[in-house]
C-alpha cells in the first residue's frame, strides 16, 4: 500500500528523486510502525523531522504528537507536503523549507527522522547543540555502526569518539535498501540517540581530528604527522612537546584509545602549548 501511494504522488507531481542528495523514500510499512513505535510519541511531544519529503513519516507521527516540525529543503516537495497535510486535513504539522544545516529550530523535545544521509554528521552534531529528551534516527549502516564502536574495533573513529562524550547511543534495528525507492547502494540502521550534557572543546576537537587522521599509528607518529591540526609551531617545537606526554599513551595505537586518554592528551597538550 505504501509502495503505491508513494509511486502515485511522485507521478501526479512530477517528482524524480535524486539519490545524490539523500531523496530515497521509506516505502515499508513496518519499519516505519517500528520508527514511530520507538518515538513513544504522546500529546505532550514537539517533534523535530529533518528531510520530511512528502510526508510518509510526518503523517504517522502527527496522529501521535502534539506538533511535528517537518523541516525540507526542497521547496517543490514541500509544496507536495502541504497539500497532502491539507487534504487530510492535519493542522499539527508546521513545515519549514530551510536547509536542516543552516537554520535555526524552533522547540522540540523530540527527533525523529528518516535523515538525508549526506548531511548525517554536521545535522547529529548541529542537534546535539539543543536541549531534548531523545532522537530515533536513520542512517547508513556504517555511520551507524561508527557511532557506536568502541576501541580497538576497526570502525572505531572520532565519530565514535565524540558520541561517547555527547551522546549514549544505542543500535535499534538494521533496515534493507529494499525498504527505499529509489533503493540506495547499502543498508541503513535506525538508533536512538540519548545527549548528554558534556563540554566538548575546540582545542579537544582539534587533537582528536590529529589523532584520528592517522588511526592506526601510534599516538607520537599520529600527533607528529598531523600537529599542524593542533598548533603553528615548527616541527622540532611539535617533536619537543609530544615528547613530554606520557610515553604509554604515546606507544598506545590511536584506535585503542579510551575516549578519557584523548581527553587527557588533550589536556597536557593545551598546557604545553599554552
Amino acid at each position: 500500500m505504501l509502495v503505491k501511494e508513494t509511486l502515485k504522488i511522485l507521478k501526479e507531481n512530477d517528482i524524480r528523486l535524486d539519490k545524490r542528495k539523500g531523496q530515497n523514500y521509506l516505502i515499508d510499512s513496518n519499519i516505519l510502525n517500528k520508527i514511530v513505535d520507538y518515538a513513544d510519541l504522546s500529546s505532550e511531544d514537539t517533534v523535530l523531522e529533518i528531510g520530511a519529503g512528502i510526508g510518509t513519516l510526518t503523517i504517522p507521527l502527527a496522529e501521535h504528537a502534539k506538533k511535528v516540525i517537518a523541516v525540507e529543503q526542497d521547496q517543490k516537495i514541500a509544496a507536495v507536503l502541504n497539500k497532502r497535510l491539507k487534504k487530510l486535513n492535519i493542522s499539527n504539522v508546521e513545515v519549514m523549507v530551510a536547509d536542516a544545516v543552516k537554520t535555526d529550530f524552533p522547540y522540540f523535545n523530540k527527533v525523529v527522522s528518516n535523515l538525508p544521509y549526506k548531511i548525517s554528521s554536521p545535522i547529529t552534531f548541529k542537534l546535539l547543540e539543543y536541549d531534548f529528551d531523545f532522537a530515533v534516527l536513520m542512517y547508513q549502516l556504517e555511520f551507524a555502526e561508527r557511532m557506536v564502536a568502541k576501541p580497538g574495533e576497526s570502525n572505531y573513529s572520532r565519530l565514535s569518539l565524540m558520541m561517547s562524550f555527547c551522546g549514549d547511543v544505542k543500535m535499534l534495528f538494521e533496515v534493507s535498501k529494499h525498504a527505499f525507492f529509489p533503493n540506495p547502494k547499502i543498508s541503513s540502521a535506525v538508533i536512538k540517540l540519548i545527549p548528554k550534557k558534556t563540554e566538548i572543546d575546540e582545542f579537544f576537537i582539534k587533537v582528536s581530528r590529529a589523532l584520528f587522521q592517522h588511526k592506526k599509528k601510534k599516538v607520537r607518529n599520529a600527533l607528529l604527522n598531523s600537529f599542524h591540526e593542533i598548533a603553528d609551531v615548527d616541527k622540532k617545537e611539535a617533536k619537543e612537546i609530544v615528547s613530554n606526554l606520557d610515553e604509554k599513551l604515546l606507544s598506545a595505537r590511536v584506535v585503542k584509545l579510551e575516549p578519557d586518554e584523548v581527553m587527557v592528551i588533550s589536556g597536557e597538550l593545551k598546557r604545553l602549548i599554552h
